[in-house]
């Protein structure tokens, strides 16, 4: 999850309608890793880590501060053919963000005459989410396709709600893998 385009929850609705979005340019620095948790790997444990620094946003001069997330999960793969060339994979997934750093630049808060805040006097936020993840896996195929669903428990300094997750992953195999000889 990307935070970068995150507006503070002290903009008005109508403020936010005469301003087209903008883009801040982000560095990433992530790891992962995966715990494989039964001798088969079918349950699985990882964990994965994100700092973000946030650039300038476009036509602004607000620098929205870093931030740091970790997202988990735990996982059981499901074989739904028995040869295992359809499976199906269930768990339980997490989300933590907290912003680790002050923004800069100036916010304005509502439509002319514009009030204006330094954004650095905005508190820190932080959200924290649990849900569920399922994927459904053709290994032959390279192809995985997944849903996730987080709601989010606890959030401070922005609007606390649900996120919804989906998408597809192939991958194309150049050159591809020799079959096995006997």
């Amino acid at each position: 999850m990307s935070t970068s385009n995150t507006r503070s929850p002290l903009l008005r609705a109508d403020s936010l309608r005469e301003r087209p979005t903008t883009w801040v340019p982000d560095n990433n620095i992530t790891s992962g890793t995966t715990v494989y948790i039964t001798k088969n790997k079918g349950a699985t444990a990882n964990l994965a880590t994100d700092w973000e620094v946030h650039g300038q946003k476009s036509g602004t001069n607000i620098t929205p501060g870093q931030a740091f997330i970790i997202e988990w999960g735990f996982g059981q793969v499901l074989p739904l053919k028995k040869d295992m060339s359809i499976l199906a994979q269930l768990g339980l997934v997490g989300n933590d963000q907290w912003q680790v750093s002050k923004s800069s630049g100036t916010l304005i808060i509502a439509p002319p005459p514009v009030p204006r805040i330094a954004e650095s006097t905005i508190p820190f936020y932080s959200v924290h989410a649990v849900g569920v993840q399922a994927n459904f896996i053709l290994p032959a195929k390279d192809l995985a396709a997944f849903f996730k669903y987080y709601d989010e428990y606890h959030a401070l300094a922005r609007p606390q709600g649900r996120t919804i997750v989906f998408g597809f992953s192939w991958t194309l195999r150049i050159p591809k893998p020799q079959a096995a000889k006997p």
